[in-house]
């Protein structure tokens, strides 16, 4: 492994690739070796984990819906997939912590699979395309580990901060035989994933694109009176490529022009977006930045006149987090709000607004996250407002009364944190005269839209 691909160039790496043809984005299989190699080395680090240890990870597995035999599209494993890359159901893998070896355990097909679904494949077509040392068929796991004579067995058991879910632990008939540890791999793998090599990195910028390009293409199409459903997507909505996500959301007129009022509340939340970005760089603490787009919310629906009186005491009573109740942003990566938010010794900030923050964390280079705030107005926090002496002493009702019904502007991009900044991996037309512009020619015309300077960190 070259050093270029040690850091994670993917135009360096050489050997199999995940392709889906044509335009698409070719994403070598040396991402997952470079992942195994780091996770590896964290794990030689930490002093809990002895000599002759060996990571044990279970893969997705093929499920149907209900009670039926139609198949549910299968999507694998985050952790799997972030170690191994394996895009088929039903496997298991291994990695020997001291050498780096990896070993990939794949089902052996019945002869009838031949006939329904294709070419049933070797172990040796496994062990090339993934680029791993050793396959074996998950029916002789038991086996083959037993040979290697591992001191533990390291498997992933875990609590999902976002979803409070716990991580399936690898299992198989025989693993009683072993020791098993399932308290070290969890927090370390986790940690492994919150920072991005450079060739995620290159996979994230291609998922971007593409979303972008999707949310434009909605913008074109869109027009007064059109649901949502008839543009086959949400408008807060990102793809998946080779299961690394993106996560963007765009507000725009139906009618392709703003009226006053909406120009004001989605100025005041672009505001705030581009504030957040100016602010982004490592060891920036992530609540900070939530506190900030807060500010500036608050300081620019002064300026339009819903509220009134100082923004330093609307901000001593959380008033923020009735017009944005969610969090700034989450981590992004194989899964959409992605793993490591709360680590031990991040703690949750049981504060309005400040308590859904799926991470607390300080930034760091390489971290991907998205930028998304947003003001709302829902009936039913408003009215709590209203009944709050602490709160509706700031309120002017009067105008308040006029954006009942509005609902809301939410602006989402994504972000990867840099050494000195952040960059900007979303490309979609962001001011309202950019908005304005693209779709009234979108009508007409294959309109490109190009990242311009405004959107530029």
């Amino acid at each position: 492994m070259t050093g270029e691909v040690r850091r994670g160039n993917m135009a360096a790496a050489a050997g199999p690739s995940f392709w889906l043809g044509n335009e698409t984005l070719k994403v070598p299989v040396a991402l997952f070796v470079l992942n195994r190699r780091r996770l590896c080395d964290r794990l030689r680090q930490n002093k809990d984990v002895q000599k002759n240890s060996v990571v044990l990870l279970q893969g997705g597995e093929d499920t149907q819906r209900y009670c039926t035999d139609t198949g549910i599209v299968f999507r694998q494993e985050s952790y799997f997939h972030w170690t191994f890359g394996v895009t088929e159901a039903g496997c298991f893998g291994a990695v020997d912590v001291d050498t780096g070896r990896s070993m990939l355990f794949v089902p052996q097909l019945p002869e009838s699979y031949a006939v329904w679904m294709g070419k049933i494949h070797p172990p040796e077509f496994f062990k090339k395309k993934y680029a791993v040392d050793e396959v074996h068929y998950v029916n002789e796991i038991s086996s083959v580990l037993a040979s290697k004579k591992p001191a533990v067995l390291l498997t992933l058991r875990g609590v999902n901060t976002d979803s409070g879910n716990v991580s399936k632990e690898a299992s198989f008939e025989g693993i009683s035989q072993f020791n098993v540890n399932n308290k070290i791999l969890h927090p370390e793998i986790a940690e492994c994933r919150v920072i991005k090599t450079d060739m995620e990195l290159e996979v994230l910028r291609y998922t971007n694109k593409i979303s972008s390009e999707a949310h434009k293409e909605v913008m074109k199409a869109v027009k007064a009176g059109m649901k949502e459903y008839e543009m086959e997507s949400l408008f807060d909505m990102g793809g998946e490529y080779y299961c690394y996500s993106s996560d963007i959301t765009c507000t725009f007129p139906a009618n392709g022009k703003f009226t006053p009022d909406q120009r004001a509340i989605y100025e005041a939340v672009l505001k705030s977006s581009r504030a957040v970005m100016k602010a982004v760089r490592p060891g920036v603490a992530w609540p900070d930045m939530h506190r900030l787009a807060d500010r500036v919310h608050l300081e620019e629906l002064t300026k339009i006149g819903i509220l009134k009186g100082n923004v330093d005491d609307m901000v001593k009573v959380h008033l923020g987090a009735i017009f944005m109740p969610h969090g700034l942003g989450h981590l992004l990566g194989i899964d959409v709000h992605d793993v490591g938010g709360y680590p031990e010794g991040v703690e949750r900030i049981d504060l309005p607004g400040l308590r859904s923050l799926r991470t607390a964390r300080s930034l760091e280079q390489g971290m991907v996250l998205t930028i998304e705030p947003g003001i709302y107005f829902i009936d039913h926090l408003l009215d709590q407002a209203l009944h709050d002496p602490a709160q509706s002493c700031f309120i002017n009702n009067d105008v308040l009364q006029r954006f009942r019904g509005f609902g809301g502007v939410r602006i989402e991009d994504d972000i990867a944190v840099t050494a000195s900044g952040m960059e900007l991996l979303t490309c979609v037309p962001r001011t309202v005269e950019e908005i304005e512009a693209f779709m009234a020619e979108g009508q007409s015309s294959a309109k490109s839209f190009d990242c311009l300077s405004s959107q530029k960190q």
